[in-house]
Parts: structure tokens; sequence; C-alpha cells
């Protein structure tokens, strides 16, 4: 089965560094007209000159537009292309912390994003159109999100080959904390540490290849970002560091006792974890689509699609159905049929009616 991908429309990209472009050269080679706004001329003019933007300038008939900026300047972003736009259009943004984002922002139209995607290569001239693809993108609808807000911006993100999970913003953050925050940090520390001793001893560069290598190829990253990501997501980021401090004393203990046998224990589990990470969006052979009847009420359409995202269920696609007949309509999401039981019955249990279709 194929399915349908977002129609092509038109877009604006609110910064346009490296995400924002990489968002620019996507959209435009799927068909979009793309705007680019960016408070550095100079990036402006060369966002135009590579090909990430069409023209430059805000679209007040844009049906979509994405804030690229930094962290701090995100909400304002927001806001102002809120004031702008149309009734029908969407905002959404790229910032790697959802929850404050989600409290100060109302507006239906607006949908909170994270594409967990990136690259050691700073700014524009690191932006490549293939960025997204077979990466996960995580939206942070609330209770206050459109539905239809969210069905536009996840088959956009779909249509730019990324895999699309539903999380509510704080548990977003948690989340990114333990996977993406404090990993960079822990980087940055190894880095150090190793900086430190080849002052003393300069052969030390000259052995750190390898493994040292793959694990400080994040530190690499544009150090812009991290002040306000740290501030904004302190809570979560000293918890997941808490316990990494925990897990070292942990390891520490073993080494200074000698314990062989328990730290292979620790190794080995660590290796299978390691060698079962997921390296891209999956491919179901099979697909099946729940139809789940929803009352016409704030929240139904956060509570189902992040009830997807926690059990780990890619939505393929998702269709908004109104209903003449009833107060409430049918969400139609398409999943991988292995899911779809386990899925229904989660759903069943929270007093959602659901079906499940085998789709051919």
């Amino acid at each position: 089965m194929t399915l349908p991908a977002a129609v092509p429309g038109r877009a604006v990209v609110v910064g346009t560094g490296l995400i924002g472009g990489s968002v620019g050269l996507s959209l435009r080679s799927l068909g979009w007209k793309v705007s680019g706004i960016d408070r550095d001329p100079a990036r402006e003019a060369r966002a135009l000159e590579v090909g990430a933007v069409d023209v430059l300038g805000r679209d007040a008939g844009a049906d979509l537009v994405v804030v690229a900026t930094p962290l701090g300047a995100v909400e304002g972003a927001v806001r102002e292309a809120l004031s702008w736009l149309g009734s029908e259009a969407v905002v959404t943004d790229v910032a790697g912390v959802k929850a404050p984002l989600a409290r100060a922002i109302d507006d239906p139209r607006y949908v909170g994003g994270h594409p967990m995607a990136g690259s050691e290569a700073d700014g524009l001239e690191g932006a490549v159109a293939g960025l997204f693809t077979g990466a996960t993108w995580v939206l942070t609808p609330t209770e206050r999100t459109a539905p239809e807000a969210f069905a536009r911006v996840r088959d956009v993100c779909a249509a730019l080959g990324s895999e699309v999970v539903a999380l509510p913003p704080e548990r977003h953050d948690e989340l990114v904390a333990v996977v993406s925050h404090v990993p960079h940090l822990v980087a940055a520390a190894l880095v150090r540490q190793a900086a430190a001793a080849a002052a003393e001893q300069p052969v030390l560069m000259r052995l750190a290849a390898g493994g040292f290598r793959d694990m400080t190829r994040i530190a690499a990253g544009h150090p812009g970002i991290w002040p306000d990501v740290c501030a904004a997501n302190a809570p979560a980021i000293l918890a997941a560091l808490d316990d990494l401090e925990g897990q070292l004393a942990e390891l520490r203990s073993l080494v200074a006792a000698a314990d062989r046998g328990r730290l292979f224990d620790v190794l080995a589990a660590a290796r299978r974890t390691r060698r079962h990470l997921p390296t891209g969006a999956r491919l179901a052979e099979h697909l099946a689509e729940l139809r789940v009847v929803v009352p016409d009420e704030p929240g139904v359409l956060a509570a189902v699609t992040t009830c997807a995202g926690e059990r780990g269920v890619n939505l393929f696609d998702l269709e908004i159905a109104h209903s003449a007949e009833r107060d409430g309509g049918l969400l139609l999401l398409v999943v991988d049929a292995r899911a779809a039981t386990d899925l229904a019955e989660v759903l069943r249990a929270r007093g959602f009616r659901v079906t499940v279709e085998d789709l051919p």
C-alpha cells in the first residue's frame, strides 16, 4: 500500500541555519514554495543563494511556518508568526525542549516539534535535503492542539522521510535529557579530560582514535544552542546526570574491587542494548487501520497520539473523519499490523471504542 504524501503548499522557514536550511531544501525538493526569514541579513541572502528558500520575507498566505531559531527566540517567533498567518495555517518549531513552549503558547494552530537529526557541520553550509530521512521527528500535541493542525504537521514530517512519534511535552523533555542532552555534556567532559591530560602528555591526542572519536563525535557540534537548552530543561538534565553518576559510581566500585564477573555482566548487557538500538524508521510489511471513535472535546487527539508514541507505535498515516450524525468523529490511524492489536487494547482500556482492520 502506498500512503499519500503531504500535498505541497507554501511554507515559511524562520531561521535559516542547519535545521531551517535543511527544512527548506527538503520542502522545496517535494514541490513546496518556501519563503525564508532570518535575523541575519547575510544568512538570509545565503539561504536564497544556495536554494534553501525561493524568496525572502513573510508569506501571509503560507500553509505552514517552521520556526528554527535558537531556543530562546522560539516563543517570540511562534507568537509573531501566529499574528500574521491565516486561520487555516499551522506553526511548528524544531526546538529541543518542549514543555516551556507548550505552557506558554495556547493557540490551536501551534504544534510543537523536534526532529532528532543534526550534523557536526555548522550552520547553513551544512544543510542538506535528506537530513530528516529515517530520523525520528517528535510532535508534542496538547489538549489545545487542533486535530487538523496536528495532522497537517504530521503529514509534512512523514513526507520528509521521518518516523513521527507523538509524546506529551514533559515526557519528551525527560527522554531527550537522557538520550541527547546528557550525552552531549558527557562528550564535552571527555574531551575536556583528554585535553587536560594532553597538556602534560602531548602524545595522548595521537592515541585518540576509534572509540574515543566515536564517543565524542557530538562534542564537535555548535555549542551555541546548549546554554539555552540546559537552562530550559535543567530539572530533567540534572535528574539524568544524577542517575549517570550512580552508574559511574557502580562501575568504579567494580573496577576497584576487580570484580571481573559483574563487570563482564554489565558490559555484556550494555552491548546487547546498544546492538538493538533502532537505525532508522521502521518499515512495515503489513499495515492495519485503527478506527477510533472520539468525542468532540479538547485533548482527545493528544491522548490518542501520545498513547501510540509512548507504546513505540509509528503512525504511518492519520486521518480525521468528522461525523454529521454524532457529536464527535473518527480518528483513522494506519500502523504496523503487528502493533495494531496491542494499541487497540490500550486505547480501549482508556475508554475509546476501537476497531481494527488489516489493509491490503
